[in-house]
Order: structure tokens, then C-alpha cells, then sequence
């Protein structure tokens, strides 16, 4: 066969004498999975917490022949949420969900800065700040819900 004619397939026809890898599962180190040592055949499967079907009606062949009577059918619904009327946004009747609340000042703070103005170790337990004023008239969101909470009355 001249060199010039012969066609690419013609060129290497591996005979069956090589040995050829095994194109399975490839070895754990030579994986780009972050879990080093585990296998992927032994890291299981874990099936979602929730209730399975089949402690309801129609799951077999014979319950979905027979259907459901009503009275079936309307035990498995779920009753509308109904909100007391006494306790809606404007009352005053509990503070719990309402619009303007008691714990929050009504004054808006600036920029919160700490005692020590982050110079030094803060090794008091609670978190203090004081308002030194809004910076340049501009807030984020996160400074703009601040608010000033009235010192406490009393001993």
C-alpha cells in the first residue's frame, strides 16, 4: 500500500492484544469532587423528610376503581385561617403586628459610631453606640431603620 493513498482508519488498527481501561468509575483521587476518601457508591441516598402517600385514599388499583365518598373527600380538607376581629392592624388591643410600636423611638438616628470609635478592644458585653449625626444627608437602608431607643426610666 503506498503512503501517499492510504486512508486515516488504514493508518493504526489496534488489534486485541492491548489492554484497554476500564471507562467505569474513575478512582477517588481522580475526582474533582470536594468529598476527599468517599466513595460515590457508598455515600448513599437520603430520601426527603416527608410523608409518603400512602396513608391516603387511591393509592391502589381497587381504592381508585371504588373513588371517594364525600364525606372522604371533605375530611382531608384543611379549615381557612380566620383572623379574630378584635385584633387587627390599628388596634390597640395587643401591641404584637401592629404598625407603630412603643418599643422604637420615633427619631430617626444618623451614623452609629461605638464609645471607643473602634480604636480600641471592646470588651463590654452589650452593644453600644452613639449617634453622631447623618453623613452628608445620604443613608443606606440599613441606617435609615435605626432609630433611637429611649434610655429606660427608673432604678
Amino acid at each position: 500500500m503506498d503512503i501517499d493513498t492510504t486512508m486515516g482508519d488504514e493508518v493504526y488498527q489496534p488489534d486485541g492484544s492491548e489492554v484497554q481501561d476500564d471507562a467505569g468509575l474513575l478512582d477517588v483521587e481522580d475526582t474533582l469532587d470536594d468529598r476527599a476518601g468517599a466513595d460515590p457508591l457508598d455515600a448513599g441516598y437520603s430520601p426527603p423528610e416527608r410523608p409518603w402517600a400512602v396513608e391516603h385514599h387511591g393509592v391502589t388499583a381497587a381504592e381508585q376503581h371504588e373513588g371517594e365518598t364525600l364525606d372522604q373527600r371533605l375530611s382531608e380538607e384543611e379549615p381557612d385561617l380566620v383572623v379574630p376581629d378584635e385584633d387587627e392592624i390599628g388596634d390597640v388591643l395587643d401591641t404584637d403586628g401592629e404598625v407603630r410600636d412603643d418599643e422604637v423611638g420615633g427619631l430617626r438616628a444618623g451614623r452609629l459610631v461605638a464609645p471607643d470609635e473602634g480604636a480600641h478592644e471592646d470588651d463590654e458585653k452589650d452593644m453600644i453606640a452613639f449617634d453622631v449625626g447623618i453623613d452628608g444627608a445620604a443613608a443606606s437602608a440599613e441606617e435609615a431603620a435605626m432609630h433611637v431607643v429611649p434610655a429606660p426610666e427608673g432604678p
